[in-house]
């Protein structure tokens, strides 16, 4: 608890997904109040083109009562 599911365009280093998870881990700890050992942050990649049906007409659709933050686009 809790776990942070990441979905984001191709293009982005090793290095740059293991900070950004590191962040986001912070965060959480720091607002949740939660042990750094409980958090987990999966990046998965998604192709541009498949965006739309991956992402905004499945994911986004069927999580949107969960949604605290929604894209602008």
């Amino acid at each position: 608890m809790p776990h942070v599911d990441i979905k984001c365009y191709p293009g982005r280093t090793e290095e740059q997904k293991r900070l950004c998870a590191e962040k986001v881990t912070q965060d959480i700890v720091e607002t949740l109040g939660c042990d750094p050992r409980h958090v987990s942050v999966a990046i998965k990649e998604v192709a541009k083109e498949d965006w739309e049906d991956q992402i905004v007409n499945k994911v986004l659709v069927e999580d949107e009562a969960y949604l605290y933050k929604k894209t602008s686009i």
